[in-house]
């Protein structure tokens, strides 16, 4: 069975228009979730919204939204008041500009959708746009109303279709600077660089999202299945603490567990490699 549309609409490039529909790429609903319960009775709970001052429940046509004007005041605004600020849709993609791939930034990325034709006569148009883009090399960005917000999506070829990711506004974007502010100027050569890049090409691998494992779900749902069968739920053990030992010790380390680097762009990391024992033998010998 196909899956249901979030969005139907136009894909609109200057004149050149194609009927489209917009599926869920990513999704959590396959995960375990649990209902909140009354211990005793095995009821589920429901939420209530209660007035902070009286401890009383609020009942749906009392409630309204507020903003925090400043401390304990706020401005109230009914519900025909926030629709009013919704931008109106007419269920256009229109296609503002073409950007090279190589331009792009994943920092602004927010949701991934499939993007479709949604019906026969629009395949040809859609196949146009589609060919277009892998043979410049270019994705779009388009602007929409989806979901109540006005959104810009990027577009690009994905297989017999396109791909149409949400992205993030940039005042949603905090500051690298924010994040690396603390981080040392620290200016690496010699042997240490030289074995850290051993290391990293003797782990070069594919990306290969089909053996990402999601942990703790599997655990959650070992977990239901031994509350079900009745089994005693074993409590998982904490990994033993690694020895803390010198930064350098770690690479020589690592390095031996993955084999001797070869031949070293630099003299220093060739020689130091041929003088070194093996981990083993140094932890032997220690």
């Amino acid at each position: 069975m196909a899956p249901r549309a979030n969005w139907k609409g136009f894909l609109k490039v200057g004149e050149l228009v194609c009927p489209v529909a917009l599926y869920t790429a990513a999704s959590t609903s396959e995960r375990i979730s649990f209902h909140m319960l009354n211990r005793r009775t095995g009821n589920r709970l429901h939420r209530e919204f209660v007035d902070s001052q009286t401890g009383k429940v609020v009942e749906r046509e009392d409630q309204a939204k507020g903003y925090e004007a400043g401390e304990n005041d706020y401005i109230v605004l009914d519900a025909e008041e926030v629709a009013s600020a919704v931008p109106q849709s007419d269920k256009t993609m229109d296609i503002e500009a073409f950007i090279a791939c190589a331009d792009i930034d994943d920092l602004y990325f927010d949701k991934p959708y499939y993007l479709a034709p949604s019906d026969r006569h629009g395949a040809e148009a859609f196949a146009l746009i589609r060919e277009g883009m892998k043979a410049k090399d270019v994705a779009a960005l388009a602007a929409t109303v989806l979901f109540r917000r006005m959104r810009t999506l990027l577009i690009r070829p994905h297989g017999e279709g396109l791909l149409a990711t949400t992205l993030n506004f940039d005042y949603e974007v905090r500051p690298a600077e924010e994040a690396f502010a603390d981080i040392p100027d620290i200016r690496l050569k010699g042997e240490m660089l030289d074995l850290a890049e051993h290391i990293i090409r003797t782990k070069i691998g594919r990306f290969a999202p089909k053996t990402f494992d999601d942990r703790y779900d599997a655990a959650l749902a070992e977990v239901v299945k031994a509350k079900i069968e009745g089994r005693k739920i074993r409590p998982v053990r904490p990994k033993a603490e690694g020895k803390v030992i010198d930064l350098m010790e770690a690479l020589r380390q690592s390095a031996g567990e993955t084999g001797k680097p070869g031949k070293a762009k630099r003299g220093g990391a060739k020689k130091a490699a041929s003088t070194r024992k093996p981990a083993a033998t140094r932890r032997k010998a220690g």
